[in-house]
């Protein structure tokens, strides 16, 4: 019976001990499967569970005390506020950096520019809610800078998130703003750089710095270590260029 009990205390261990839970900003969603099998290739034994949301949202979650040992926000504010608060046990690090796109089903005339936006064939525009999502808060930044958002803001379809606003972008909206990171998904491959869709003049807005830290829920559990390592590695460095991130 001793033995029993023990080894089912060390299947028990074994299984917490094997498993971590981040939070990860929805523009990540695309490079993370990709991410967590290259991060298998060395820690064979770590099962990743991913939580995907806007930044925004996730924060508050993790100020609620949701389970998470680490955070991959879509800006530096986020993380920023929670190491300020003691939440997070490491300082914000840059680990990629984002740009936005323009997306349309049909075929659009992208030598306008942020003008197209003016069209009046163009009756909605998905963009993300700048209140939760920093890409949707640059897509905002970039408007005003190019001076038409006062002049286009009532055709806006707001998404909770980057990859909410992607699937607006293609079904609700005749042209959406969204993470240049979603289009290099296998799910994407329809749509044509310069056809379907071109990157957004990236003078337009301020860098889309995304942050990582470690948080103080997953402080005594290696693994999340581990993830936060490679996640900062040239292996993973090398999957974020591939689906659109700069890397400075």
């Amino acid at each position: 019976m001793q033995r029993v009990l023990l080894s089912i205390l060390f299947i028990s261990v074994t299984l917490s001990a094997g498993e971590i839970t981040i939070a990860v900003a929805a523009n990540v969603s695309y490079a993370i499967d990709e991410l967590k099998a290259e991060f298998a290739k060395t820690d064979p034994d770590t099962k990743v569970r991913v939580t995907l949301g806007s930044s925004g949202k996730l924060t508050a979650q993790i100020k609620n005390g949701a389970p998470y040992g680490l955070f991959m926000s879509a800006n530096m504010r986020y993380p920023q506020a929670l190491y300020d608060e003691k939440i997070a046990i490491t300082e914000p690090v840059v680990y990629a950096e984002g740009a936005l796109a323009y997306l349309s089903v049909r075929k659009r005339d992208f030598s306008k520019g942020v003008a197209l936006l003016e069209d009046e064939k163009i009756v909605k525009i998905a963009i993300a809610n700048p209140k939760t999502a920093p890409y949707g808060k640059a897509a905002v930044e970039a408007l005003k800078k190019a001076e038409i958002y006062d002049a286009i803001k009532a055709k806006f379809v707001y998404g909770e998130s980057i990859s909410q606003t992607v699937s607006y972008a293609v079904t609700a909206a005749e042209i959406g703003i969204i993470a240049k990171s979603s289009l290099y998904s296998s799910k994407m491959t329809q749509f044509k750089e310069g056809v379907n869709w071109v990157s957004m003049d990236s003078s337009l807005y301020t860098p889309i710095e995304q942050g990582i830290v470690l948080l103080k829920y997953g402080e005594e559990e290696k693994a999340y270590r581990a993830f936060y390592d490679f996640i900062l590695s040239e292996k993973a460095t090398e999957i974020f260029k591939q689906y659109g991130y700069i890397i400075r």
